[in-house]
């Protein structure tokens, strides 16, 4: 699918990747932007909606559906990340619990309320926001990895289930980006301008899948070998 004349909504579009979508969509020529966000004040992107949704209540995501019926690219991209400081931390369970309302049951969430609406377009897509960490054993983000690694599941069941109602589903798979959400985190990112880049190429070449830094790709390549990548990360990861 071409985001060329789409009507996109993307949730967590006030900032970092989220931003990144939303202006890549207008410059590939995008029909209409809706930019979802918890807290609409002071956002004026050029060219972009502001529009309100929280993914952990229900309420504000049917609204949203309702508002922007005419979306035919949805991008769950909304998500929240913490460290701890080992698996075993007194706080894991309620990090755990923090992650996935936010990073799987709202993905959910917003999937649900939008389904209908992209069901009934004559081309439609959903972009999955994942990451690479379904596949580094990184301790110290052991809850945000469950999360995301149960979202990488939900996207296979989901793009199994939509392949007969013409939507693709593509999932994004990426390492560390230069985002709010990595500040204090001192390892190689990727620029989030050239993750979409490769996202929206992606969706157009009808994959399902895209790798959006070398590091990703050579995880993925590992999953087959007799010591993968989530058991022993290739060096440099």
């Amino acid at each position: 699918m071409d985001v060329a004349n789409a009507t996109v909504f993307i949730s967590g579009a006030n900032r970092g990747l989220g931003l990144a979508f939303a202006r890549e969509a207008r410059r590939r020529g995008a029909r209409k932007i809706y930019a979802g966000m918890r807290n609409t004040t002071g956002f004026l992107e050029p060219g972009a909606i502001p529009v309100r949704i929280d993914v952990t209540d229900r309420s504000s995501i049917t609204a949203a559906a309702e508002l922007a019926a005419d979306t035919n690219l949805l991008i769950n991209n909304a998500g929240i990340a913490a460290l701890i400081a080992n698996p075993l931390a007194p706080d894991m369970e309620a990090q755990s619990t923090r992650m996935f309302d936010t990073n799987y049951y709202g993905v959910i969430r917003v999937t649900q309320a939008f389904e209908h609406i992209l069901a009934a377009k004559p081309q439609a897509a959903i972009i999955n926001v994942l990451s690479d960490i379904v596949w580094l054993p990184r301790p110290y983000l052991t809850p945000y990895a469950a999360s995301k690694t149960a979202a990488w599941s939900f996207t296979n069941q989901l793009r199994f289930h939509l392949r007969e109602r013409n939507v693709q589903v593509l999932g994004l798979h990426v390492g560390f980006m230069e985002t709010d959400l990595t500040n204090g985190i001192d390892v190689p990112k990727a620029s989030p301008d050239d993750v979409v880049r490769q996202t929206f190429d992606a969706l157009a070449a009808g994959k399902s899948e895209v790798m959006a830094d070398k590091g990703t790709a050579m995880l993925k390549g590992t999953l087959a070998a007799e010591m993968p990548g989530y058991i022993t990360p290739p060096p440099g990861l």
